[in-house]
């Protein structure tokens, strides 16, 4: 078989029709779908992890007077590199060489994945749980406009391509967040109704994927007549709760698909959905990504040409987020378009389509739902320790999104790091054993610096210690706690080691850190 049909193996070859676009008009769609997400991300900013917007946004702060490089379309330029450097059969682990040449990856898992990069973990590995402590999180879906852009009318080609590259920074229901976006402004070239767009790359996601739970209640309520406020407000009621990050996927996920689906594609009723649908959401992202749907539909002509020319047709700047860019960006939009389409040209072609000087045939394909990709944070435990068993972590948000936030469970080479989803029942570790006749159990415990744990081990029914586990200093401090077992020596019983972080006012919770776990 040839190497790019082994990579996109399971795309769709079940083409609905032909549709035939002037290649004019195609380079004029992508276009817009770069300057959709640019303008909205820029209209956003003040917006982002802030209280959301109740009067409508028609400007571009007057503060940026060029389009600086963000996140919203650094990614995106690295992945063209990428294709023009290594061809359309680039593997994950190729753009993963491309982000370290680029230096990509300034905040959140993006952030995570090029510190990975550069401890010699490859792509796709700095995407997943394993190693990626943010994999949850809304990196992945912002990075995958451009893949939509290169894959226009093919949804499932799109989101085979989206789900490859966006486990360079993410996994399951963070790489979910780009197979929805790339699927949406693949599909924004060949239908005009926003609403079939949703639907349409909501199918792509397997329905036990947390992310395809939350666009079904977008879409049913939204189906019931429910206006845009209330929508926002019954998904991230259900969802913040799981992931209370600022940037998580999930519920800016739903965020997007409600700004696309009542925007009617209207560029500016669109993004200000985005901007006013929550208090301390990724607004800026989320309007950047529906921003693009919108341009992808309307091409030039649905973006404000006021905004066109306020942004005008350069990308520059050496840093973001304080790190630097290699090279340093100074790259035209248009001719940034332009690439974008001789790359969806070559996929066009590979994929049953035909182009010439002036014309496009694409073959229109109907979206199928993926495979799922899923993960539970008990699954770390395989690498970990799989003797015992993690019950009611939850993924928290300490390093991404709004500073502040509580919490974070996730590997870092030996140490496993936990915070708990319920913050009164607590984590659980717990395994059953059979006992030696002068059983202990011993662990290393941390906490980090002004905040602290408490640690309860209970032996079937009984507690056989409690104790607080904290870092008065300014840095993590660790400590070797050992428990005599010998009360139940040659028995069976269950163990439970539980993490309770409520401590009363003069304890800050934090997370427990756990290494070197074992019965002797």
């Amino acid at each position: 078989m040839h190497r790019f049909a082994c990579l996109f193996a399971g795309v769709s070859a079940l083409f609905a029709q032909n549709l035939t676009m002037s290649a004019t008009a195609y380079e004029d769609r992508v276009l817009a779908a770069w300057y959709g997400q640019i303008a909205g991300a820029l209209m956003g900013f003040e917006f982002e992890h802030k209280a959301a917007a109740v009067a409508p946004v028609e400007r571009i702060p007057a503060r940026f007077q060029t389009i600086p490089v963000d996140d919203d379309w650094y990614y995106e330029m690295v992945a063209v590199r990428g294709f023009e450097e290594y061809g359309v059969e680039m593997t994950a682990e190729q753009l993963g060489e491309q982000w370290k040449r680029n230096n990509a990856g300034s905040w959140g898992s993006s952030e995570q994945a090029r510190l990975l990069l550069a401890r010699g973990i490859k792509a796709p590995d700095t995407g997943h749980p394993r190693y990626n402590r943010l994999w949850f999180t809304i990196g992945p879906q912002f990075s995958a406009d451009v893949y939509g852009m290169t894959a226009p009318a093919m949804p499932n080609l799109a989101a085979a391509i989206a789900r490859r590259y966006g486990h360079v920074n993410g996994y399951a229901e963070g790489v979910d967040g780009a197979v929805f976006v790339a699927g949406m402004i693949s599909l924004a070239f060949s239908e005009n109704d926003s609403r079939r767009i949703v639907r349409g790359a909501a199918r792509l996601i397997h329905p036990s994927s947390p992310y395809r739970q939350c666009l079904d209640l977008v879409i049913a309520m939204a189906e019931r007549g429910a206006p845009p406020e209330e929508v926002a407000n019954a998904l991230e009621d259900r969802w913040r709760v799981e992931y209370p990050a600022t940037n998580n996927a999930v519920a800016n996920g739903g965020l997007v698909a409600l700004s696309v689906w009542f925007g009617g594609g209207d560029f500016l009723r669109t993004v200000n959905l985005a901007f006013a649908a929550s208090d301390f959401s990724d607004a800026d992202c989320n309007a950047a990504n529906a921003g693009a749907v919108v341009g992808a539909m309307r091409g030039m002509k649905g973006i404000p040409s006021g905004l066109v020319k306020r942004l005008g047709d350069r990308i520059q700047g050496g840093t973001m987020g304080g790190v630097e860019l290699t090279p340093p960006v100074d790259e035209s939009v248009t001719d940034l378009a332009r690439r974008t389409a001789r790359i969806g040209r070559q996929f066009i072609v590979a994929h049953g389509g035909k182009a010439t000087a002036d014309s496009l045939e694409l073959k229109v394909q109907s979206p199928e739902t993926q495979p799922a990709e899923l993960f539970q944070l008990g699954d770390l435990m395989q690498w970990w320790n799989p003797e015992w068993r993690l019950l009611r972590a939850g993924v928290g948000g300490a390093g991404g999104g709004m500073r502040g936030l509580r919490g974070n469970t996730y590997l870092d080479g030996d140490v496993l790091a936990t915070y708990p989803r319920d913050e009164v029942r607590g984590v659980v570790l717990t395994r059953e054993a059979a006992l030696g006749p002068k059983p202990r159990l011993i662990v290393e415990v941390g906490a980090d610096g002004g905040r602290a744990w408490a640690l309860d081990v209970h032996r079937d029914n009984d507690q056989a210690l409690s104790t607080i586990v904290e870092a008065k200093g300014p840095g993590r401090e660790w400590r070797t706690v050992e428990v005599d077992l010998s009360a139940a020596a040659g028995k069976r019983v269950t163990l439970r080691l539980i993490q309770r972080v409520l401590l009363g006012p003069e304890r800050a919770p934090g997370n427990a850190y756990w290494r070197n776990l074992r019965l002797e």
